[in-house]
């Protein structure tokens, strides 16, 4: 996005918001003004389209009318779930100071960044889809991928051939993917963020993981040799330090997913099977929705994971049919108890 240059014509407000955007040229920049976020210039014109929202003027800065536009605070999570659907990103910056000891303009800060593949909060999760970040890392013809579910912590990482790597996508059906800056990788209704090239440093990675996970090394968690996959592990960890402005301290390990583990499907066979999307793009009907009959979104989730990653272990599909079956016909108190412990280690095994 082309930045409008900071100029010192400007107001010092506006002098402040130039410094803060300038951090985050790419995102919607929320700047806390009383009761309201506001967004300036190119940012309000663009907001004001997706929103809905009106887009006014008011005072001057550098010699120019100052364009706006704004979102209550109070019902601020409603405009974001909506950006964030749109695959929009958006930077929230709050009054930090004291109005009453500050000298200018109130000192204010970038608090939280809401993404769409790093989005926690409740309100903002789809209640039945796992809502994923992802990081792929090219190199000759493997291709490293890595993701996570930021809410819960999970994260996994595999490699494929890069003849695969649509499909492994598709799979994965992320809302955000991290790639590199040479890389150029589109893909229709998914956020790409584009990071530099030594942000998906190997060597680095490892050891950023390990201090992460409190190990000496990553010999534990049977990635060695997977260099692609460990650099775009590192890229996406600290993609996801600096949009919660935060350590990560729930993500306390990593598990290795590997194509012998699963029916392979490519993208076009996913597609036609209308899994959980129609060939159309809706919801509904699809094998997804006429199966889910889930008390819970936790389930909801599970249950479409599983769909699209069918085991071909045998042995884990009978158990896991077993817990299910147990979990169906509870006879006793004693059995009820076997079958949620059965459920629990089926579903850690099979996860």
């Amino acid at each position: 996005m082309k930045l409008e240059a900071p100029s010192a014509t400007h107001t010092p407000m506006m002098q402040q918001y130039f410094a803060l955007k300038a951090e985050y040229p790419d995102m919607l920049l929320f700047y806390r003004m009383g009761d309201f976020y506001e967004m300036f210039y190119a940012d309000a014109e663009r907001a004001a389209k997706m929103l809905d929202i009106t887009l006014t003027t008011r005072g001057q800065s550098a010699g120019s009318p100052i364009r706006m536009a704004g979102v209550p605070y109070h019902s601020v999570e409603g405009y974001l779930a909506k950006l964030v659907k749109l695959g929009e990103s958006v930077a929230i910056c709050e009054q930090v100071g004291d109005p009453a000891t500050s000298k200018g303009p109130v000192e204010r800060r970038v608090t939280r960044v809401v993404t769409p593949g790093t989005v926690t909060d409740s309100a903002l999760l789809a209640a039945a889809r796992e809502n994923l970040l992802a990081a792929v890392h090219v190199a000759g013809d493997i291709a490293g991928v890595a993701w996570i579910a930021l809410a819960s912590g999970s994260l996994r990482i595999t490699e494929v051939a890069t003849s695969r790597l649509e499909a492994e996508l598709e799979r994965l059906q992320p809302a955000e993917l991290l790639v590199s800056h040479d890389n150029a990788m589109e893909r229709p209704g998914v956020a790409i963020r584009k990071l530099e090239p030594w942000q998906f440093d190997a060597a680095g990675a490892r050891r950023d993981l390990a201090r992460q996970f409190g190990t000496a090394d990553l010999s534990g968690y049977g990635c060695d040799g997977m260099d692609a996959a460990i650099a775009a592990a590192g890229a996406l960890l600290g993609y996801c330090r600096k949009t919660q402005q935060s350590e990560l301290p729930h993500v306390t390990g990593l598990r290795v997913e590997r194509e012998s583990e699963f029916v392979l499907m490519d993208a076009a066979t996913r597609r036609n099977l209308e899994i959980t999307e129609t060939l159309g793009g809706a919801d509904s009907p699809t094998l997804f929705s006429l199966l889910d009959r889930c008390s819970t979104s936790m389930g909801s989730r599970r249950l479409r994971h599983w769909l699209h990653h069918p085991l071909r272990d045998t042995a884990l599909l009978q158990r896991r049919h077993a817990a299910v079956d147990a979990l169906s016909h509870p006879s006793s108190r004693i059995r009820r108890a076997y079958c949620i412990v059965s459920w629990m280690a089926a579903t850690e095994l099979s996860a």
